[in-house]
């Protein structure tokens, strides 16, 4: 009888430790996947292209935060792709800026998503999205990898006409669930938003999938790894 109630016990989902965790995009897919596709458009240059982009995608949103001057953020990528290759001197005809917009709508998961999201959905934990993406490239994403019933929003930050870390782009998360910042876990992706999320107040989870230094500003994560696994035991144990 013990042994049964042994292997009974431990097929029951682990009791959380928080009521929700919000998550940013790229925390579940790779942002590198657009890779491939930029490679093919500019060949010997799509890694750089991508990242070059992708620092620009963000560092408008920065912008436009600071200025009051809100855009969605698909048109803020746009603007930042014609940027980038105009700053590479590459061309850019609009069926390639057609495709390469596509790729940001078509991201794959990173391979421990699914299973781990299941999990903490098992769990009875809350799961949400705080990302700068638009409400378009967050359902176009989670409805081609066939995840969205996983969340129970995919809330972006465009709600409130501005962009992480602004504070008032992570209050929607906690103020939307009603729950408290301490009961919510904020999982980043970047360092700067882990950094921002830790100092608006959220029990924050840093997901390094990229294995980077710590942002150098006084504030830490709570805790870090550079796979799901890291915050499902934060989350779970």
């Amino acid at each position: 009888a013990l042994v049964c109630f042994s292997i009974a016990a431990a097929a029951q989902p682990a009791t959380p430790r928080y009521k929700a965790v919000a998550f940013d995009y790229f925390v579940i897919f790779n942002p590198n996947s657009v890779i491939p596709k930029a490679e093919k458009i500019f060949p010997g240059k799509g890694e750089a292209f991508t990242k070059a982009w992708r620092s620009k995608q963000f560092e408008y949103g920065f912008l436009r935060t600071i200025t009051g001057q809100h855009e969605d953020f698909f048109k803020v990528t746009e603007d930042a792709l014609v940027y980038t290759a105009q700053a590479m001197k590459l061309e850019l005809t609009p069926e390639n800026k057609t495709s390469l917009l596509d790729a940001y709508l078509n991201l794959e998961l990173w391979p421990d998503s699914k299973a781990a999201l299941e999990k903490l959905k098992a769990s009875g934990v809350k799961i949400i999205t705080i990302a700068n993406f638009s409400h378009k490239m967050l359902k176009a994403n989670a409805d081609n990898a066939g995840i969205t019933h996983l969340f129970d929003e995919l809330l972006s930050t465009e709600t409130g006409k501005t962009y992480k870390p602004s504070a008032n782009a992570y209050a929607l998360g906690h103020t939307r669930l009603g729950f408290k910042k301490e009961e919510v876990v904020f999982a980043a992706f970047g360092g700067w938003d882990a950094y921002g999320a830790k100092s608006y107040g959220y029990p924050t989870y840093w997901v390094n999938r990229f294995n980077l230094p710590a942002e150098k500003l006084g504030v830490d994560a709570d805790r870090t790894s550079n796979d799901f696994q890291g915050l499902l035991d934060f989350v779970l144990q």
